[in-house]
């Protein structure tokens, strides 16, 4: 249970309340920025450790897209309520990330089986992940360029969030369908 990549996902989730002490109490959103910045950069890193040091587990199957999850949700709501994110560009993550999370629920109830990770899912991710940052910082320094720097990673982030969510309805109706057919 307590392998590096487990220990990695576990950090990131205790990282999170310290990148909400840093939105509401001094209001210093160039830190927690940064902070959020530091949480979604090392993403990767716990997958990439199971895998090559062979430490894939049931745990961290759970632990990183939990720490994920988290850190996206409560940037983008914490971001909403300091009026750090554009409101049209959180909600757009919030809308979608409930309709996959229902999604999910549903085929795990009705097919008894999880939507499998996409790649585009994971680049998309990655784009928000470094897009909701650059809106703290924006609004911790003022710099234009943050401004540019979030919207130009955004977008496209977006974009491909809900281009993936049709692909995982898709993928969903088929697991669905499948196990009705079984059953039957």
């Amino acid at each position: 249970m307590w392998t590096i990549p487990n220990a990695i996902s576990f950090g990131r989730l205790l990282l999170v309340p310290w990148f909400l002490w840093l939105v509401f109490v001094p209001e210093n959103y160039t830190a927690a920025g940064l902070l959020l910045g530091f949480i979604g950069g090392t993403d990767w890193i716990d997958g990439y450790l199971a895998r090559r040091l062979d430490q894939v587990s049931k745990v961290g199957e759970f632990l990183d897209p939990l720490a994920d999850r988290l850190a996206v949700a409560v940037a983008v709501i914490g971001g909403l309520v300091a009026g750090v994110l554009p409101v049209w560009f959180g909600v757009a993550i919030i809308v979608r990330e409930v309709a996959i999370a229902v999604g999910a629920l549903v085929v795990g109830i009705r097919a008894r089986d999880k939507l499998e990770v996409r790649y585009l899912g994971k680049v998309a991710t990655a784009l928000l992940y470094s897009s909701i940052p650059g809106f703290f910082v924006l609004a911790g320094t003022g710099i234009d360029l943050w401004n540019i720097y979030a919207y130009a990673l955004g977008v496209p982030g977006l974009v491909a969030y809900y281009y993936v969510a049709a692909q995982y309805l898709g993928d969903a109706r088929s697991l669905v369908r499948a196990r009705t057919s079984a059953i039957e």
